[in-house]
This record gives structure tokens, C-alpha cells and sequence, in this order.
């Protein structure tokens, strides 16, 4: 018998946008909402690792930038494992790495451990698998509904940001951060190995499941390496803008006297916002396309931010959070879809990924330096600056795609 219900794998195409296809877009859910808290858990340790081990805000910045830094290249070389024996291989593996992450990392005894355990074990071979694999992988079982199914599976990170936060608070709080990482270790491994062995059926990639009007036969933008550099960029940048709040909203709550659950709680509201933005981006994109939505979701993320530098009242950031939440959650999504019009579909997993973990690559590079200027400037205002100033550099990406995507005619090869 094949996984949740489907028979074998050579009529696999045959599953495209049917009832199969939406029952394993639920278990890809499932594992991208628990397997994302290797990006959220060291954002919500922050404060705590910084006085455990006695360093800067900066450093205690470091293990998050880390995790991502690993989780980006980690997730280029799942997106290849996925490509050759299918996502089941490199979910299993990245759900033992997870286990065996927390495990070490809740019995480190020196800052450069824990910085290593994050960065290997959670990040690269951990929670990679989850994100840009996984998104591949369910762009093959759509074609009508691909904009939403790749949102929908696209906001597992966010579902974790907006579950994961509270708890691992609570947690800390009333036991401590090494008992609650232990937690972690073993719920990571008895949840996601099932859910994984549910997605042993591989899909077809034999046949192109691109709109005619938009396979690279008829036309590009640019030749493949420029238009795959771009996105790269267009990735980086959008998300040094997005790192900002999202990484730094904890410790900037505690900064201005409101305390860290506030944090949480609005980094919370701001995830929770960004699975409705992503939900809705979806059903956007199926309309008007990826390009059009990734301009859309950075020219209002830019107005977020900018938000954020004259209000700083609690009231003022829990409504600019939700904002902020209500405005980027589309845009992260879009470059998957903008691969899979331009791109071979067995070249997706590859492909995809890269892009996706250059949107991590902007994570990490994005809270480090917002790290990095708040120990210059003793405050959080410059960090914003800078997050509106890469958001302007994504913005001219979107609106050259969009140019030339409505300029150019079809021509031959």
C-alpha cells in the first residue's frame, strides 16, 4: 500500500489537485508547523541565554543568526535529497537531527556548544527539511490550486512562530530553558517520524506542469543564472527587512519596560497575522501570480516598518505588529511560485530551496545586524532603518519582474 491512501507511485500524477494531494498538503502542514520551531526557539531564549552566559546582545543574537545560517545551506542540500529519493528521506533525517539537537543543547555547559548545536544540528540537518523541500514538494501536487497550496504549507513557520512562543515561554518560566529544550528533543522525534513515513509516495516530475504562457521555451526575463541570482537577492533582502520585529521584538519589549511575555505575545500576534497574510496571499496569486504578489506584500511590509520607528507605546506595537503580521505573510511564498513559471518541475526542489533559504540567509544576516546596531546605538530605531532600506532593494526586484513580465511577448527558444 502507498502513503495516506494513494496505491503506487507510477500513476502519482494522476493525484494532482485531488483529494490525495489536499490530505498530504495537511501532513506537510503538520511537519513544517513542528519542525519551525528550530527557527523560533532561540529567538524566544534570547534574553535568557544572554545572561546565562554573560555576553552582548549582539552575541546572544548569534545563536539565532547561526541556526539560520545552517538552515539555509542545509536546506539547498535536503532540496537535493528531495529531488532524488523524495521528501520522506530528508524529513526523517532532519526529525532524528532535531531530537538530537535539543537533547545536546539542553546540557551544553559553554556558549560556543550551544552556538554549534544550533547551527548543525537544529539548523542545517534539523529544521532545513521543513521549509523549502517541503514547499517543493507540494508545488507537484497542484496546478489550479498551486498559489494556496503553497501558501498553506508556506505558513507551517509561521504556525510555529504563533504556537511555539508562548509555550516555550511558559516553559521557561516555570522550569527553566534546558528541561523545556529536553521536551522538545522528544517531542520532535515521536511526532514527525510518523508524519513523515505518511509522504513515501514520490511525485511525477516527468511531465511540465508550468502554464504554456510562462515556461522558459517561450520567454524569460533573463538568461536562468541572473534570474535565479535575482531572486536570490530579492530573497536576502526582504527578509533583513522582515528580521527585524520578528527577531528582535522579545528583547525590544523588554527594553522599553513592558517584559518579555509582551514579547512573546506580540511576536505571537504578528506570526498569527502573517498564516492569514499568507492564506490570503494564495488565493491572490492565483489571480495575478507570483510577481505581482511578492510586490504587493513588500510595498506594504516597507509602510509596516516604517510604523514602527514613530510608535512605540504597548497598545501602538501590538497594532502595528498585527500590521506588520497582515502584510509580509505573502511574500516569502511568492518566489516559489515564481520558480516553478520559470523553471523545470524536476528542477524544483533544487530551485526552490535555494531561493527559499535565501530568504533565511536575510533572516539571520538581518537579526545579526540588528543586533550588531543596537549595541552601536543603544536602541532599535537605526535597526529599522536598516530593515527599510533592504526592503526598498526587494521592492525594485519586484517591480523589474513585473515589467518585464508584462512587456515581453512570447518568443522562440
Amino acid at each position: 500500500m502507498g502513503s495516506i491512501g494513494a496505491r503506487t507511485s507510477s500513476g502519482s500524477g494522476a493525484l494532482v489537485d485531488s483529494g490525495y494531494a489536499w490530505r498530504r498538503l495537511l501532513v506537510s502542514l503538520l511537519l513544517a508547523t513542528i519542525g519551525g520551531i528550530g527557527l523560533w526557539s532561540s529567538v524566544v531564549v534570547l534574553p535568557t541565554i544572554q545572561a546565562e552566559f554573560g555576553v552582548s546582545r549582539g552575541s546572544a543574537s548569534l545563536p539565532y543568526t547561526l541556526t539560520l545560517v545552517g538552515f539555509a545551506f542545509g536546506g539547498i542540500v535536503m532540496g537535493r535529497l528531495a529531488d532524488r529519493f523524495g521528501i520522506m528521506v530528508p524529513l526523517m533525517i532532519g526529525a532524528v537531527m532535531l531530537g538530537l539537537g535539543y537533547a545536546l543543547a539542553a546540557v551544553t555547559q559553554d556558549y560556543w556548544q550551544f552556538l554549534a548545536v544550533q547551527a548543525l544540528l537544529i539548523g542545517m540537518v534539523g529544521s532545513s527539511a521543513t521549509f523549502g523541500p517541503l514547499v517543493a514538494d507540494v508545488s507537484h501536487w497542484f496546478l489550479r490550486r498551486r498559489g494556496i497550496a503553497v501558501a498553506i504549507i508556506a505558513s507551517g513557520n509561521y504556525l510555529a512562530g504563533t504556537i511555539w512562543p508562548p509555550l516555550l515561554q511558559y516553559g521557561i518560566d516555570t522550569m527553566g530553558w534546558r528541561q523545556c529544550y529536553g521536551i522538545i528533543a522528544v517531542a520532535c522525534v515521536v511526532t514527525m517520524v510518523p508524519l513523515a513515513l505518511m509522504l513515501r509516495l514520490k511525485p511525477d516530475v516527468s511531465r511540465d506542469s508550468r502554464p504554456v504562457s510562462a515556461r522558459p521555451a517561450h520567454y524569460l526575463p533573463a538568461p536562468k543564472p541572473v534570474l535565479q541570482t535575482l531572486l536570490v537577492l530579492a530573497g536576502i533582502a526582504c527578509c533583513v527587512a522582515m528580521s527585524m520585529p520578528q527577531v528582535h521584538m522579545v528583547a525590544y519589549c523588554g527594553d522599553l519596560g513592558y517584559g518579555s511575555a509582551h514579547g512573546a505575545q506580540l511576536l505571537s500576534v504578528m506570526l498569527g497575522l502573517g498564516v492569514v497574510s499568507r492564506l490570503a496571499s494564495g488565493l491572490i496569486a492565483d489571480r495575478i501570480g507570483g510577481v505581482g504578489t511578492m510586490l504587493l506584500g513588500s510595498t506594504l511590509q516597507c509602510l509596516a516598518l516604517l510604523l514602527y520607528v514613530p510608535f512605540d507605546g504597548l497598545m501602538s506595537l501590538y497594532i502595528v505588529s498585527a500590521l506588520f503580521g497582515l502584510s509580509q505573510g505573502g511574500i516569502v511564498p511568492s518566489y516559489a511560485l515564481i520558480v516553478r513559471d520559470y523553471f523545470p518541475a524536476r528542477e524544483a526542489g533544487t530551485r526552490v530551496s535555494v531561493v527559499l533559504m535565501a530568504t533565511v540567509v536575510g533572516m539571520a544576516l538581518g537579526g545579526w545586524v540588528s543586533g550588531f546596531i543596537y549595541d552601536i546605538t543603544g536602541s532599535y530605531q537605526m535597526a529599522f532603518m536598516n530593515g527599510i532600506a533592504w526592503n526598498l532593494i526587494n521592492m525594485m526586484i519586484g517591480a523589474w519582474l513585473l515589467f518585464t513580465r508584462m512587456s515581453l511577448s512570447p518568443r522562440p527558444a
